[in-house]
């Protein structure tokens, strides 16, 4: 089943039945057994065309670093000159995890929606990650599309400097749906990206939840210790996918990020 947030109300994709559910979209992230309530659930038929927004409401986003040992070795490169290197070695082989606030609900894209490149960065890259979406009790409930946005020579320049790198308008975009099923995905469940440029392709990497070094249990167990959220959060989980040193993004470049169980999120770089 696929949550989709609208304008005015939440849309329900249950097997190819399309339903307009009257409930907020806080309200049904955090209802008890919400596979349970969703199978059960009436509502007007809808058509499923409309505009559809990123799938967060109240929620806070956040994001995991390093999860993945393609994400260490890449870190460690970009921060070799300032001799932070070894802090994402260490970070990957530690017992907590990296976490980092990411957005607020008000500065994330959604589908089709433009995301941005820093204006004082050279070197900005897409980072394609599965996201979880948590209710306030700190359990998992469902799943979308990331995309981290990312400045990798304002990081590289200096760790202390990764909320101006990660941090900035239009720097996230979740979508296109939530999928919500009472099983965790399996560990070979992929995430691919595709980039493209004037209608070529110019770059396409993929990998697979089994990459990850954590669990999505693992990382939402530090993120709800000693942290509380009244809406619940979404948790972006790391990426294992990373374009080569010499690329960066341009304004018009079309990013496509795939997750087949969930679907595929589009964004354009374009203005503030």
């Amino acid at each position: 089943m696929r949550l989709y947030r609208l304008e005015n109300g939440v849309l329900l994709d249950r097997d190819g039945t399309w339903l307009r559910l009257d409930d907020e979209w806080d309200a049904v992230i955090n209802r008890d057994d919400l596979a349970g309530h969703l199978r059960r659930a009436s509502g007007v038929a809808a058509n499923p065309d409309g505009r559809r927004l990123s799938p967060v409401g109240s929620q806070e986003v956040w994001a995991a670093g390093v999860t993945y040992f393609r994400s260490r070795t890449a870190r460690m490169e970009e921060s070799k000159p300032s001799g932070g290197g070894n802090f994402y070695d260490a970070v990957y082989s530690a017992e907590r995890p990296e976490l980092f606030f990411k957005a607020a609900a008000w500065r994330v894209r959604g589908p089709g929606d433009p995301v941005c490149i820093r204006r004082d960065a050279r070197w900005s890259v897409p980072e394609p990650e599965l996201a979880l979406i948590i209710n306030r009790r700190g359990a998992i409930v469902g799943y979308t599309i990331g995309n981290d946005m990312s400045s990798r020579d304002i990081e590289g320049e200096n760790p202390l400097y990764l909320p101006q790198a990660k941090v900035y308008d239009g720097a996230c975009a979740l979508g296109p749906a939530m999928l919500v099923r009472e099983e965790p995905l399996p560990s070979d469940t992929t995430i691919a990206l595709t980039i493209m440029r004037n209608g070529t392709t110019i770059f396409q990497g993929s990998t697979s939840l089994a990459q990850m070094r954590r669990s999505p249990e693992e990382l939402v167990q530090y993120l709800y210790r000693e942290t509380s959220f009244p809406h619940g959060a979404v948790l972006l989980t790391g990426t294992g996918v990373v374009p080569p040193d010499d690329f960066t993004l341009q304004t018009g470049d079309a990013i496509a990020i795939t997750i087949p169980p969930i679907g595929t999120l589009d964004n354009v770089v374009g203005g503030r």
